[in-house]
């Protein structure tokens, strides 16, 4: 178990931290324990929560010791190399980049020295790997592994942005559930709801997953719309070819 820690978080959880890097290696890593817990649950365990190098296994401190947690997570990390995770699914997100939906887009061009439709073939030519949900219910942190953007984030962030609103820097794209406040810059608008309470799962996406940026224009981004407040729209999921 080398480059692992395990570490008591709290009187009820343990946080399991693997290599102190961010990559699709190292979160592969997060999800077999995290797919090795859900198959086969230690009694008293409650909920488990993936992040790009970690995992935070909850439990119930009435039901079962932190030594006890330890020593099971500590036997599933010795069998994690013959885990076999599900085969990974990739869900098409609808995204008008017209300015009005996409403030920061010519601003974006602008730095990047490129016209705003390469911007757009960039930010929708790759498809983006969900590295974790967090900040806010349904957020998904998701980043492509080429052709990276050049800028960081807003020197000054803003008090409040739309949900829906499609942010980025580097190779990194989040969805933003709700109105919030954040920092980056906004590409463009999404039509489809990353966390609707409406649904029995309200959460869109799940870490380990992808998705990929469909450029749409007004007319349908307007007509999604509609159809996503009678929950009407589903979108378009299916199993990526050619990925491990």
């Amino acid at each position: 178990m080398q480059d692992i820690a395990i570490k008591q978080a709290g009187d009820s959880a343990i946080l399991v931290e693997f290599e102190n890097e961010i990559g699709i290696e190292t979160n592969a890593k997060v999800r077999s324990l995290m797919f090795s817990l859900e198959r086969r649950p230690f009694v008293g365990m409650r909920e488990l929560t993936p992040a790009y190098r970690s995992l935070l296994v909850q439990y119930d401190p009435c039901t079962v010791k932190s030594g006890a947690v330890r020593e099971f997570l500590g036997q599933s990390l010795a069998n994690l190399e013959s885990v076999t995770l599900p085969k990974p699914v990739i869900t098409e997100i609808p995204v008008i980049y017209d300015p009005e939906f996409a403030p920061d887009i010519e601003e974006i061009a602008r730095i990047e020295d490129k016209t705003v439709e390469e911007v757009i073939r960039i930010h929708s030519g790759s498809d983006y790997f969900v590295y974790m949900l967090g900040f806010a219910p349904g957020h998904p942190y998701t980043a492509r592994f080429e052709n990276p953007f050049s800028f960081k984030r807003r020197e000054s962030p803003r008090v409040r942005i739309d949900g829906g609103s499609i942010v980025v820097q580097l190779a990194l794209s989040n969805i933003i559930p709700f109105d919030q406040p954040c920092g980056w810059n906004i590409i463009g608008t999404t039509p489809v709801l990353a966390c609707d309470y409406r649904r029995e799962n309200p959460f869109l996406l799940k870490a380990g997953q992808w998705i990929r940026h469909i450029p749409i224009g007004r007319d349908e981004y307007f007509d999604i719309k509609r159809r996503v407040e009678l929950s009407e729209y589903v979108c378009r999921t299916y199993e990526k070819e050619g990925t491990p």
